[in-house]
C-alpha cells in the first residue's frame, strides 16, 4: 500500500495480495473489469481497496467459464450473478452435450476400428432427431418382415423405439451407434425374418415382443428376449420364460449335466409350467410327452437368434431400460436337456445296483493318489498345454477337476455349491488338488454319505461318489496324455471302474451338448483307462 496514506495499490502489489499476475490484473483492467482509481505523477495505475475483492470475483467467474463481456455486465450491475450463471449453465450443458455426443462418436470409431470414411455417416448418425431414428427402425422391420403374415409380431418390434433422452450418456450414444449398424446387417434381418414366420405358422408360439423392457401392464419384465414362448397370458409366458432362465442356470451351476438322470425332474418342471401357455396356438399340446417336448425345443432352438439377442440389448441400453438377461447359459442347458430327455421316464434304478461303498471308497483312494502323482510333476509352464479334453488346457481340466471333488464335498455336507465357473485352483495347482482329495475323502467317511442316498431318484451316495472316480480317472487319462506322462493309472481299479461306467452311462444319450461324444473304439489290448477314455469318446489310437 502506498505511503502516502490514500490506501491506494500499485498494481504490483496488488498482484502479491492476490497471486495473480501483473500481466492478467493489466489485461483485465484494460478491458474494463478493473478500473483504477487513480493514477501517478509517471501515469501507472493505482487501485482501491476494494480491488482485491473485485478481482476474486472476477476470477472466480472466470474458473466457471465466463466470458469477459458477461464478467462486465455483472460488475457494472447490467446482469445480475444469477441470471449470467444460469445463462452460462446452459451454455455450458449445451456444450458437454456435443462434447459427449463427439466422445461417444470417437470411442465408436475406435472399438469398431471404423474407416475414415465412415466418420461423417457416423456423426450424422448420431445427430439424427428421434423422428429420424424411428425411421431408421421402422423401415429396417418392414424390410425385414415385407410380406409375412405375422401383425402381432410386426406391431411388437415396431413399438420398441430407440428413444434417447434429452441428456443421453456416452454409453446411449455408443449403443445408438452400433444399433443403426446393426440394422444394417443382411443376417440380422433374416433372423428376425425367420422368428416372424415361424410366429405366423404357429400362432405366436415364439412370442410377440413389446417394447424392450415392458409388458402390456407396463411393469418391467426384463425378458423380451429368448426364449418368449407366446401365449394368451402374457404374464403367464414371462413367468415360463424366467423360470426357464432361472432353472438352467441353476442347474449349471449345480454341475447337473443336461443328459443326467438328475436333469429329467428340471425338463419336467419346465414342461409343466409352460404347457397352460400353448392354449389357443395351433394344435396345442395338452400334457408332457414327446410331441410337447419337442415343439419347446423348436421354440428355443427358433429364438436363439445372437443377432436378434444383440438387437434388444442395444435397444435396452439406448433407451436406459434394464438390459434383458442373457440366454446363453441357460438356452443350452435347456436345449441339450430336451434332447437328451425327449419325453419322460422312470428311472432305470438297475443301475444303482452293485455299489459296494467299501469298494467305491479304494476306488477313490486309489484313482486319486495316481492322478494326484501326475499333478504334482506339472510344472506351472505345463499349465497351458491342450488336452483331449472339449478343448481344456491342463489348467482348466484341472480346476474341473479340483470342482468335482469340491462339489462331491458339498453334497456329503449337504449343501451343494454353485461356484462352477469359479476359479479353484488358485496359485497353487498341486495343494489345490491335494486338498480336494483331502476334504472329499473326509466327507465320504464323516458324514456318511456312502451309506445314504440324495436327490429325487434317492440315488445312493456311494454311486455319486463312483461317478466321481469315473470322472477322475477319465480326466486322469486326459491329464496324463497332454503331459506325456504314462495313462495306465490305477490298475487295480480301474477294472472295476469301468464297468462302472457301462452301468451307469451305458444308455445315456450322446445328443449335441451331452457330457459325452459318442463311443470310440479302443484298439486291441488297451488297458482299462484306455477303453474308458474310448467309451466316453476319446481317441485313444
Amino acid at each position: 500500500m502506498n505511503e502516502d496514506g490514500t490506501g491506494l495499490l500499485t498494481i504490483g502489489e496488488l498482484a502479491a495480495l492476490t497471486g495473480l499476475p501483473v500481466k492478467t490484473i493489466r489485461s483485465w483492467s484494460d478491458q474494463d473489469l478493473l478500473p483504477p482509481a487513480a493514477r501517478t505523477p509517471a501515469g501507472y495505475r493505482l487501485y482501491g481497496p476494494d480491488a482485491p475483492a473485485r478481482l476474486e470475483i472476477v476470477r472466480s467467474l472466470r474458473e466457471l467459464g465466463i466470458g469477459l463481456a458477461a464478467i462486465r455486465s455483472v460488475l457494472h450491475r447490467e446482469c445480475t450473478v444469477a441470471e449470467t450463471a444460469a445463462q452460462w449453465a446452459d451454455a455450458l450443458d449445451a456444450q458437454i452435450r456435443t462434447l459427449r455426443l463427439q466422445s461417444a462418436v470417437l470411442r465408436s470409431v475406435a472399438a469398431r476400428g471404423s474407416a475414415a470414411e465412415e466418420l461423417p455417416y457416423m456423426t450424422e448418425l448420431a445427430r439424427l432427431s428421434a423422428r429420424e431414428r424411428r425411421l431408421i427402425i421402422t423401415d429396417f422391420v418392414e424390410d425385414a418382415l415385407d410380406g409375412v403374415d405375422a401383425p402381432a409380431y410386426r406391431s411388437g418390434l415396431l413399438a420398441a423405439t430407440p428413444e434417447l433422452p434429452d441428456d443421453p450418456t456416452p454409453e446411449q450414444i455408443g449403443a445408438w451407434l452400433e444399433l443403426a449398424a446393426l440394422v444394417r446387417e443382411p443376417e440380422l434381418r433374416a433372423a428376425l425374418r425367420r422368428l416372424a414366420e415361424y410366429s405366423a405358422r404357429t400362432a405366436g408360439a415364439v412370442g410377440e415382443p413389446d417394447a424392450p423392457g415392458e409388458s402390456q401392464a407396463g411393469e418391467s419384465d426384463a425378458t423380451s428376449e429368448p426364449p418368449a414362448p407366446g401365449a394368451p397370458d402374457e404374464q403367464a409366458a414371462i413367468r415360463v420364460a424366467e423360470l426357464m432362465r432361472v432353472s438352467g442356470e441353476e442347474a449349471v451351476a449345480a454341475g447337473i449335466a443336461p443328459d443326467s438322470p438328475a436333469a429329467e425332474p428340471v425338463i419336467a418342471e419346465l414342461v409343466a409350467a409352460w404347457l397352460p401357455t400353448q392354449t389357443g396356438t395351433a394344435d396345442p399340446p395338452t400334457e408332457d410327452g414327446p410331441a410337447a417336448r419337442a415343439r419347446l425345443l423348436e421354440q428355443l432352438e427358433t429364438a436363439a437368434e445372437p443377432l436378434v439377442e444383440r438387437y434388444w440389448q442395444l435397444l435396452c441400453a439406448v433407451t436406459g431400460r434394464p438390459a434383458p438377461p442373457r440366454w446363453d447359459t441357460a438356452g443350452t442347458w435347456t436345449t441339450a436337456a430336451l434332447r437328451a430327455h425327449p419325453g419322460p421316464y422312470e428311472l432305470d434304478r438297475s443301475a444303482f445296483d452293485g455299489t459296494d461303498p467299501d469298494r467305491v471308497l479304494r476306488a477313490y483312494e486309489e484313482v486319486t493318489r495316481d492322478v494326484a502323482a501326475l499333478v504334482a510333476a506339472v510344472r506351472p509352464a505345463d499349465l497351458a498345454l491342450p488336452t483331449p479334453c472339449a478343448g481344456w488346457t491342463v489348467r482348466q481340466l484341472l480346476d474341473h477337476m479340483v470342482w468335482e471333488n469340491l462339489m462331491a464335498t458339498s453334497i456329503a455336507e449337504g449343501s451343494p455349491r454353485a461356484d462352477h465357473t469359479a476359479d479353484h485352483l488358485g496359485d497353487d495347482h498341486r495343494a489345490a488338488f491335494a486338498d480336494s482329495v483331502r476334504a472329499a475323502h473326509t466327507a465320504f467317511i464323516g458324514s456318511g454319505m456312502l451309506h445314504r442316498t440324495y436327490g429325487p431318484y434317492e440315488a445312493p451316495g456311494a454311486m455319486i461318489v463312483q461317478q466321481v472316480v469315473v470322472e477322475l480317472l477319465a480326466h486322469g487319462w486326459d491329464f496324463a496324455r497332454a503331459t506325456g506322462a504314462p495313462t495306465g493309472l490305477a490298475p487295480e481299479a480301474a477294472e472295476e471302474t469301468l464297468a462302472a461306467a457301462y452301468r451307469i452311462y451305458g444308455a445315456a444319450p450322446r445328443t449335441e451338448g451331452s457330457s459325452f461324444a459318442p463311443e470310440r473304439p479302443a484298439p486291441p489290448g488297451a488297458s482299462a483307462p484306455d477303453r474308458l477314455a474310448a467309451f466316453l469318446g476319446r481317441d485313444v489310437a
